[in-house]
């Protein structure tokens, strides 16, 4: 009873325009209010303690590096570089889209700012080449998801310090994940180019073209390798990386492509600087609501209720893909995992899930939540980049809708996917 009262009274709340923050918070007071003996010293040491987390440390420095690597015109780089080679085949200009869709995906660890910056160096390359605009901004938006599996993903970082896992065995978790669904995006878009003959503009492979672009995109392609090597050796930590990266990123932009002054470095700084805050605004929004419930026993009464009903762990599983999905209708991901990870991950516990494995599945629902409307974020952010409606973005991202969800039962019901990595 108090769960279902707490989230609609957050969707009340969101839909008359409340910051998700203000109104995860109002209902957190709500919630103290309705039990007793919660002083208001316990609730400010609960806010402040769940942004008081050393893998936090790695939000900001990431999302600044994301922004570097944004602002600094690397989209165009790699994706002369890609399609050299890739637009010798039928849809190779939106091939080449999500190729670097993935390249993006490893520096940024967000889904709106890969869709943001590669959909402002493509969408007008892929209309001149005859792909409809609608299917243009749908590609980007759906390419755009690949950074929340992709490590360095942000709401790995988040889910490892709100459940208490380790982030860079998270990250390492999400790369075959990653991959996979990106493999099965490709094939869906030569597919879709094909039937529909997108793509008008086909060249044969520019390999010396390919060959005198590489050198000045080396230094940008070394970023991802760099991250992820560390993390994958355990030289650093995944805090101790972001702050590497946020460095080289500055580095790249400032000395080897010069592409970003010391006035823009000032403005990217402020801009993930209030990024940043809201992120940890709505985990602390997010925590005290999960600290109530739990106060009030509501996780526990879920892991008795589901262990009594004799649900199996592929059952539960299920059930779970809808109601995210469901709920990620209405909720942007950082909400979406700070409400339900404290909830689910007991129950996934005790039903022998791994944790690890549980953490891919949330953030592969998440992913197809971008892409959801009404609140789905990258289809508001191409719907802005492309110059046309929402609707026409969610009608061009219908396609690759059954390719998400067939990745999300492969990810759910195939643990190795994500554990070949770990083992």
């Amino acid at each position: 009873m108090f769960l279902l009262s707490a989230l609609v009274l957050t969707l009340i709340f969101l839909a008359i325009g409340t910051h998700v923050s203000v109104a995860l918070g109002l209902v957190a007071v709500g919630l103290a209010l309705l039990s007793d003996g919660v002083p208001t010293t316990v609730i400010a040491q609960t806010a402040f303690k769940s942004v008081n987390s050393y893998p936090l440390m790695a939000i900001p420095m990431f999302v600044l590096a994301g922004n570097l690597m944004m602002k600094g015109q690397i989209a165009n780089i790699m994706i002369e570089l890609v399609g050299s080679v890739v637009r010798a085949i039928k849809g190779g200009l939106a091939l080449t889209v999500l190729i670097t869709s993935v390249f993006f995906a490893a520096i940024s660890g967000s889904s709106v700012a890969s869709a943001a910056a590669i959909g402002a160096s493509t969408v007008e390359g892929l209309k001149r080449e005859s792909y409809p605009i609608g299917f243009s901004a749908a590609l980007v938006a759906v390419g755009g998801t690949l950074g929340l599996m992709i490590p360095p993903s942000l709401l790995f970082i988040l889910i490892g310090s709100i459940v208490g896992m380790p982030v860079d065995k998270l990250f390492i978790a999400g790369i075959v994940p990653g991959l996979m669904e990106a493999v099965l995006l490709m094939i869906a878009t030569v597919y879709l180019a094909k039937r529909n003959n997108y793509g008008t503009n086909v060249r044969r492979p520019d390999w010396r073209g390919f060959g005198k672009r590489l050198p000045a995109a080396t230094a940008a392609l070394s970023m991802p390798a760099l991250v992820l090597g560390s993390i994958y050796t355990g030289f650093l930590t995944p805090t101790e990386v972001s702050a590497f990266a946020a460095a080289y990123a500055a580095l790249l932009g400032l000395f080897v492509y010069r592409s970003i002054t010391a006035g823009k470095m000032w403005s990217v700084a402020k801009e993930s600087l209030l990024q940043t805050t809201m992120i940890f605004t709505v985990v602390m929004g997010g925590s005290l609501v999960g600290f109530m419930l739990a106060r009030m026993g509501v996780s526990q009464q879920l892991v008795s209720y589901i262990t009594d009903m004799g649900m199996s762990a592929w059952q539960f599983l299920l059930v779970v893909n809808v109601v995210l999905l469901i709920l990620g209708m209405f909720l942007d991901g950082v909400t979406l995992v700070v409400l339900t990870a404290p909830l689910l991950f007991p129950i996934a516990g005790a039903l022998g899930i791994d944790p690890i494995h549980f953490a891919v599945i949330m953030v592969a629902n998440v992913e197809i939540a971008t892409l959801t409307p009404p609140i789905g974020l990258n289809l508001f952010v191409m719907s802005g980049v492309a110059k046309i409606p929402v609707h026409e973005v969610a009608r061009g991202v219908l396609p690759f809708f059954g390719v998400r969800i067939i990745g999300l039962m492969l990810i759910t019901y195939i643990p190795s996917i994500s554990l070949v990595l770990l083992r």
